[in-house]
Formats: C-alpha cells, sequence, structure tokens
C-alpha cells in the first residue's frame, strides 16, 4: 500500500501522515516541500517538512526538484493546494517524474504542526 501511495497524483493529509509514519520507520523514502511564502511558513509547518521552497522564487529552485524527482518522490505541500498543484503540472511539463501534490494544503493538516523558535 505505500508504495502505491507514492505513485499517486496527489495524496489526502491522512495519507501524508501515513507516510510520515512509515518513513520515520525508513520504511520508504520521499522528500516534503513546503512551498509557501517565509510569513506563513514562519506561523507554522507540517512535522515532517523537509524542505521549505517559497513559491515566489520558483525559478530559482525548479530545476533541483525536477532533477531531485527522478530518484526519489517529492511531495509538495502549501496552504491549501492551490499552489503545489499549480507548480506540479509546471514541474512535470518540464520533466519532473514523481511529483506528487498533498491536496487540502496545511489548512486539511490534523497532525502535529512546528514552529521554529
Amino acid at each position: 500500500m505505500p508504495k502505491d501511495i507514492l505513485k499517486k497524483d496527489s495524496i489526502s493529509s491522512k495519507e501524508l501522515e501515513f507516510l510520515l509514519n512509515l518513513r520515520a520507520k525508513k520504511e520508504v523514502s520521499f522528500i516534503l516541500i513546503d512551498i509557501r511564502e517565509p510569513f506563513e511558513y514562519k506561523r507554522g509547518y507540517i512535522d515532517g517538512v523537509d524542505e521549505f521552497r517559497a513559491t515566489s522564487k520558483f525559478t530559482l529552485w525548479a530545476e533541483e526538484i525536477i532533477d531531485l524527482s527522478k530518484t526519489i518522490p517529492v511531495i509538495l505541500t502549501c496552504r491549501t493546494s492551490n499552489r503545489s498543484s499549480h507548480l506540479q503540472h509546471i514541474l512535470k511539463q518540464n520533466g519532473a517524474k514523481n511529483i506528487i501534490d498533498h491536496k487540502g494544503g496545511i489548512v486539511s493538516w490534523r497532525g502535529k504542526i512546528k514552529k521554529d523558535s
């Protein structure tokens, strides 16, 4: 089941929470990237986010993520999945292989939220 989830185009918050638990046990591997803006990220982010990459800086990091997606699944999350689904589409048009949209974004997330001190 977990490998099937990582092959989907989009996943729910419940599926993301399941995947994060499996990753903590080293049963799956993926990168979770929060693409909101800095002021949003500072308010709190999903416990388990690996990287923060602001949408406004997309042109600076897009190529790196396209390359990364060819070796490991990349899950994009934002506030509601509006930005993540849009960037997923652009990345796939430009050669990304395994980009997954977190549907509903942090608004739908019921798990742990972290804040940097």
